[in-house]
């Protein structure tokens, strides 16, 4: 999967790698986007968050994240059960994408590139109990390897489909559940495809829409 491991190899810095709050970035990056963002629509009443953006070998923005509810502290397992958070991944559908040399092209960004970055977001806030900084490292990569292999059959029993609304409109969506949280994935009518993950928060209540103030985020 060309696609989404190249969109995916940003995903431990764009979307992870430290604790939400050491992440927190400016508005900046967001609004130099040539797509729309998406985050849950306004029945999500609770605090809104930035996480960064993601570049493609241009400096054109790529991908980018949305969070809401509780941000999450991978090192405090104590509080792991009581997080509520959900973050909302928008990918710009991209038929045609540059090689990081610039020597090439790689293939269209797709829905299992949406699952593949929601599903790394995932496991950058995950630090599982009882588990020292050597055995996560290792655990870290075997499970980056699974959440590839997911993201690139969504059509396998690992998935489950889901309706959901988008901008209104009902969605399907591809959706899993593991120990660690829910990772969902689909593509909206506006050119973007969307990726999702959380923990605490039911999925199947969810709703998403398009952001029109991205610095209500900030």
């Amino acid at each position: 999967m060309e696609t989404t491991s190249q969109v995916g190899a940003q995903a431990p810095e764009a979307e992870g790698g430290e604790p939400a709050s050491g992440r927190r970035t400016t508005v900046d990056g967001y609004l130099r986007a040539a797509f729309p963002w998406y985050g849950l629509d306004e029945a999500f009443t609770g605090p809104r968050w930035l996480l960064q953006v993601g570049n493609a070998a241009d400096g054109a923005v790529e991908h980018g994240a949305l969070g809401h509810g509780d941000e999450p502290s991978m090192h405090n397992e104590a509080s792991e059960d009581k997080e509520r958070f959900a973050v909302v991944v928008t990918v710009a559908a991209n038929p045609v994408r540059r090689s990081a040399d610039g020597t090439g092209l790689l293939e269209a960004t797709s829905v299992s590139s949406a699952a593949w970055l929601a599903g790394m977001g995932l496991l950058s806030v995950t630090w599982p109990g009882q588990m020292d900084h050597t055995l996560r490292d290792d655990w870290l990569e075997q499970q980056t390897e699974t959440a590839w292999v997911l993201a690139d059959d969504l059509s396998g029993s690992d998935w489950s489909t889901l309706s959901l609304p988008v901008d209104g409109l009902p969605t399907p969506f591809h959706y899993r559940e593991s120990e660690f949280g829910w990772v969902l994935a689909g593509s909206t009518q506006q050119g973007v495809h969307l990726g999702a993950y959380g923990r605490g928060m039911s999925a199947y209540g969810l709703g998403f829409a398009m952001v029109k103030d991205i610095e209500s985020y900030a």
